[in-house]
């Protein structure tokens, strides 16, 4: 059985200083070799969940390769915000869409946006379809006549009914 080359273990203990018991005797086999570098690319890789914050004010984020989505509602003003941030920026477009596709689809388009370099915002004092089709659907689809990003709302269920729960009673 070929064992772990030194220069390997080395460099592997070096970013991994905590003792996983992975390079003490070297590796056993090639499949052992295959799980620490599926474990390595695993970590390695960035994880694209969704997040709810209810500090400074009620947040919902998700980062999905280019893409960065944050909707926000503050008790102060009583709105309620989309930001989509894509990999290409907005151009300058009438109007601005975004399509939930699932078990509830829905479409919603505004002539109210707003861009600001590479993001396009959205505020309302009611979002109710909004979080419906984040909470409720398997991927969002935001769009205008020129530019689109997708993600995926796997994972969003309950950081959604935690975004809803802070909305009607704050966190003082």
């Amino acid at each position: 059985m070929p064992a772990c080359p030194d220069s390997i273990r080395r460099k592997a203990q070096a970013l991994f200083p905590v003792s996983l018991g992975l390079f003490r005797a070297g590796f056993r086999s090639s499949l052992d070799n295959m799980r620490i570098l599926t474990l390595l690319a695993v970590m390695a890789t960035p994880a694209h969940a969704w997040e709810f914050s209810p500090t400074p004010i009620c947040t919902l984020t998700h980062s999905e390769g280019a893409v960065d989505v944050a909707v926000t509602y503050d008790h102060a003003t009583a709105l309620y915000a989309i930001s989509v941030t894509g990999p290409d920026g907005w151009p300058a477009a009438q109007a601005f869409s975004i399509r939930f596709d699932g078990p509830r689809p829905n479409t919603i388009s505004t002539t109210r946006h707003v861009v600001d370099g590479q993001t396009l915002t959205v505020t309302d004092q009611g979002f109710g379809n909004v979080l419906d089709g984040l909470e409720f659907n398997s991927t969002a689809t935001a769009f205008t006549q020129t530019a689109v990003v997708q993600v995926s709302l796997d994972g969003a269920q309950a950081p959604v009914q935690a975004f809803r729960a802070c909305v009607t009673a704050p966190i003082a």
